[in-house]
């Protein structure tokens, strides 16, 4: 049943009709608007004005619904932020385990709710420390582990059955999860209690990160490994954080990090059915990690259409029976893209208002970035100013006081109906390549990302769009000095150091013992791999042994030139 009466619309539309032609008209005449045509970052055309005419055949039950309740456009918690806040998850990680240990430490003690590791690039591209490939990026944009000694380190003192714990890794995510779970088990909490996150989303490294190692295939074989894990021995734990937020920091509209976001999870979702697992055993711990950028209220519709759009297919499309199958939760970070190195204090006020976003948009899980990391890793205060941004959303705002404080907003649900469709005509065109897997192939995500990123460069060459204190509001004289965050210049040495101890002292014929195994259970198509990594793992054989059992078990993947 349509939530408007069709007499009521006509009136409303005539009214409308009425004032373009009377006070629009005057206004425009007096006041020309700015520019011709007003539009989200999207290119989505914005009307001047919404009424209930522009969603004239809205269903409250079937589009909108109430919290908690399916379709879940309104949220997925009865209360919202009423009984319980986002968890605040400062994503955080440099030089040592030992400094990042501290960092952590800092944070909890500031008030952070949950752990967020950032590793270095040598760990992400599956490194040692001492590797020849590594030199030069030791501990740079986030913390080294090349061994389970380090996780122990790096894990101290922290209450890992207290709290939960996401880490950005991908293609190495099943070694660096096997070394957190043995480090738990090692310190007496069992891997039931275990709660957290594993970005662990290898399709939107081919898409846009970029920071992929295997073949496609066997990447995605090892991430259902890591699904079918955690469904059966880790029930608290999310196995995969499909991540449009990297997507988004390529250069992608908020349409296309919607829909390549959700065909993504979608893939994952196929993969785990066709090893035989039922949807509601690994659906409900399927997480999701969004950008928060710019415009506010595109943001905004795009987590409500993400929700309803994640509903009504696994709902219809995959046959989920478990409520909390449909439900989508999401992470968000505020869009690193988007601060400036020109007048970097300007990225407090950019980073409340993405945060704010966010939250009326129904987040779980929230980091802000810190004003500094236009230049360098954050600094102690930066971080904390970020961290202090979430907590004034949250205690003084007043916009945690109720559920979806924009629903209903005609502004806002025409949006939401417009990201929805717009992400359908995307579907369906994965769809006529054949899938998510040869859609990449053939390089039709990366083509559209690359467009829509030269679009958006020259929108702000030519001044069309406004960058405050980059293409105007530009400041004469010097800039104000920010303090750079500097690492412990010993800090190379004591990881190296330690890495050749482990060497030294342990059981190198077991070592290789689990190698072989991992090794030839890798070339065995049926068996997961998450035991043989963590025995390996366990007698610790270090992350770059593993990873090269596999690359000479799967091979490395060449991209393609795409024209």
């Amino acid at each position: 049943m349509n939530l408007y009466d069709e007499r009521a619309l006509d009136d409303v539309a005539e009214q409308t009709a009425a004032w373009k032609a009377g006070p629009v008209r005057q206004a425009v005449e007096r006041f020309p608007e700015r520019y011709g045509e007003f539009s989200t970052m999207s290119g989505v055309p914005i009307e001047r004005l919404y009424t209930p005419a522009d969603s004239p055949a809205a269903d409250y039950a079937a589009d909108l619904g109430l919290p908690s309740e399916y379709p879940y456009t309104r949220g997925v918690h009865a209360t919202g932020y009423r009984g319980r806040l986002w968890t605040m998850r400062m994503f955080a990680g440099f030089g040592t385990a030992e400094e990042t240990n501290q960092r952590f430490k800092y944070l909890l003690q500031q008030g952070q709710t949950g752990l967020s590791v950032a590793f270095d690039m040598p760990t992400l591209y599956g490194y040692d420390t001492d590797a020849p490939e590594a030199e030069g990026e030791f501990g740079l944009c986030g913390v080294a582990c090349s061994s389970l000694a380090d996780m122990e380190v790096l894990l101290d003192g922290l209450p890992l059955d207290a709290i939960t714990t996401s880490m950005t890794i991908n293609s190495p995510a099943a070694m660096i999860w096997a070394m957190y779970i043995a480090a738990a088990e090692k310190r007496g909490i069992n891997r039931v209690r275990l709660g957290g996150t594993l970005q662990n989303d290898i399709l939107k490294e081919y898409i846009a990160q970029k920071e992929f190692i295997f073949p496609p295939r066997p990447s995605m074989r090892l991430v259902t490994d890591t699904v079918e894990f955690a469904a059966r021995e880790m029930p608290l734990w999310n196995p995969i954080s499909v991540s449009g937020y990297h997507i988004r920091e390529a250069g992608s509209t908020a349409v296309q990090e919607l829909a390549f976001t959700l065909a993504d999870g979608f893939e994952y979702v196929r993969w785990a059915i066709a090893r035989g697992l039922d949807v509601d055993d690994f659906a409900p711990r399927i997480s999701f990690f969004f950008n928060a950028h710019n415009d506010f209220f595109e943001e905004i519709a795009k987590y409500r259409a993400a929700r309803r759009i994640w509903a009504r297919e696994m709902k219809g499309t995959f046959g989920a029976r478990n409520p909390r199958s449909w439900m989508l939760r999401f992470h968000t970070q505020t869009a690193g893209v988007s601060l400036t190195a020109q007048q970097p204090l300007n990225n407090v006020a950019r980073v409340a208002l993405q945060a704010l976003a966010a939250v009326l948009g129904g987040t779980q899980s929230l980091h802000t970035n810190s004003l500094d990391e236009a230049l360098a890793l954050p600094s102690e205060d930066a971080v904390t100013v970020a961290l202090r941004t979430q907590q004034i959303i949250a205690h003084e705002s007043g916009v945690t006081n109720t559920v979806d404080p924009l629903g209903g907003s005609f502004f806002v649900e025409a949006l939401t109906d417009e990201m929805e469709r717009q992400a359908r005509t995307y579907f369906r065109q994965i769809d006529e390549h054949g899938g998510v897997l040869p859609a990449l192939e053939e390089g039709f995500f990366q083509r559209e990302i690359t467009e829509a990123a030269v679009r958006y460069q020259r929108e702000v060459e030519s001044r069309r769009r406004i960058i405050v204190g980059v293409n105007d509001y530009v400041s004469d004289g010097t800039q104000r000095s920010v303090p750079i965050l500097e690492m412990d210049v010993e800090g190379y040495r004591r990881q190296v150091a330690r890495l050749a101890e482990v060497r030294r002292t342990r059981d190198s014929r077991a070592v290789t013992q689990r190698l072989g195994e991992l090794g030839r259970a890798a070339r065995r198509e049926n068996t997961n791999l998450m035991a043989p990594l963590l025995a390996a793992v366990n007698e610790y054989a270090t992350l770059q042994e593993m990873m090269d059992v596999l690359r000479e078990a799967w091979g490395v993947y060449e991209e393609p030139a795409i024209l």
